[in-house]
């Protein structure tokens, strides 16, 4: 049952992140950070699919990771296309916005960052910079959520040329709701082992139970 609870997880998790950036944020031209703020980057630039730029922008990142981890490249990979497929077949509902500029920005970041920790909490992610950052996060001490917010804040600042100071700075709101919701849908649904495994094979037997 746990491939089911996966697949779930992982559909969810879609959901809310094509619900929150097609929503709430293009309507307002308002950026997130990551390859999702690349992908919305291309559709205010260029009107290309945002989705779609993200696949092709990841591809270097997870031929990165095939080399190095394995594990993290077989998890990651078809969340990043179902997350990128959703984000594109949502796109009507850009139409759809009534909210302010203030409010979008904070309510895109919380639903953007509860389907990421939804993602990285089943061991899978968009792909791009939040597999990245989960890729260095187990290898470091600093939690995958402090990774996100910092690759998020630069990749907005970069971003100034196109949106602006003002929607940069409500961008800014929108990365912080991000990270928050993200650190606290992550800690609440990450995966532990039934039970505590004791002596020097307990990492590696609690790893084959996530498996």
């Amino acid at each position: 049952m746990m491939w089911l609870q996966k697949a779930a997880a992982v559909l969810a998790g879609g959901m809310f992140i094509g619900v929150g950036i097609n929503l709430f944020l293009i309507p307002h031209l308002l950026m997130d950070g990551g390859m999702i703020g690349i992908g919305l980057l291309a559709k205010y630039l260029f009107q290309w699919p945002p989705g779609l730029f993200m696949i092709i922008c990841s591809l270097p990142l997870f031929a990165l990771v095939f080399v190095y981890d394995r594990y993290l490249f077989y998890r990651s990979f078809h969340g990043m296309l179902i997350e990128t497929c959703i984000i594109d077949l949502f796109a009507p509902m850009r139409a759809w916005n009534l909210w302010t500029l203030p409010t979008s920005a904070v309510v895109g970041g919380l639903m953007i960052g509860v389907g990421t920790g939804l993602l990285l909490a089943f061991q899978t992610n968009t792909g791009g910079t939040d597999m990245l950052a989960q890729f260095l996060a187990r290898r470091t001490p600093i939690p995958v959520a402090l990774y996100i917010f910092i690759i998020d804040g630069f990749i907005v600042w970069a971003s100034l040329p196109v949106i602006g100071w003002e929607r940069a700075v409500f961008s800014l709101f929108t990365i912080v709701a991000v990270a928050v919701s993200t650190h606290f849908v992550y800690n609440y649904w990450r995966q532990s082992p039934p039970y505590v495994v004791i002596g020097p094979l307990s990492r590696e037997a609690g790893q084959r139970w996530r498996n």
